[in-house]
């Protein structure tokens, strides 16, 4: 039987029996879907869920031009791993009444600090990223704060179609949005890939091409 998006939720809703706190993981490539999987997650459980995107632990430019790193933005060694194991521990704890994560602003490419408040009545909380599962010194810390990891295996063609889209709505034209695609993007894509094994659950692309789509 074909997994169904009724299916996540119920899956989602049982990381939290008897209230306890738990963290939920969704990774998976570039426009592979982990946001709109988030958010529509968050909706259909909401209240008592909290949505924490990794995309708040980017390094800022000003870092990256100061580390040589600018044109790499978006690999795995331009984020603050272990500033984001750091707060997912925090929100595992469940000691604080408020805990504030870092959000990204698209539009000017940029993490900013407080801009999402977790409070203690959150019992599930939905956090997406790219390398949720990478097994190095620094990403090595993060699995272990995640009750389970879900993939989001968007098929290649429409995850890069919707990727150059992406870049285009953020400012770069055509010939920019592909080359970084399927440059840097792609790069960082095939690290994310080789990780898709040690997913506790694959949402398969036909699932994910349905969320958040409209019926017609």
């Amino acid at each position: 039987m074909a997994l169904t998006f009724d299916d996540l939720v119920k899956r989602a809703t049982s990381l939290v029996p008897g209230g306890r706190r738990a963290v939920l993981g969704i990774a998976g490539a570039p426009a592979a879907g982990k946001t709109t999987l988030a958010e529509e997650l968050v909706r259909a459980l909401s209240p008592g869920v909290a949505h924490v995107p990794m995309d708040g632990f980017h390094l800022a430019d000003v870092e990256l031009e100061r580390l040589g790193a600018r044109d790499r933005k978006g690999a795995p060694d331009t984020f603050d791993a272990l500033g984001y194991a750091a707060l997912l521990k925090r929100l595992r704890d469940d000691e604080d009444d408020v805990i504030y994560a870092p959000g990204f602003e698209r539009v000017i490419e940029q993490p900013i600090a407080g801009t999402i408040p977790v409070p203690r009545s959150a019992r599930l909380i939905v956090s997406e990223g790219n390398y949720l599962m990478v097994d190095d010194p620094a990403w090595g810390k993060v699995r272990p704060m995640f009750d389970e990891i879900w993939y989001a295996d968007l098929d290649q063609e429409e995850r890069l179609r919707r990727l150059v889209d992406r870049h285009r709505r953020f400012g770069k034209d055509e010939a920019q949005a592909v080359e970084w695609a399927t440059g840097t993007d792609e790069r960082n894509a095939q690290i994310i890939m080789a990780t898709r094994s040690r997913a506790d659950l694959i949402v398969p692309a036909e699932l994910i091409r349905g969320i958040g789509t409209p019926p017609a």
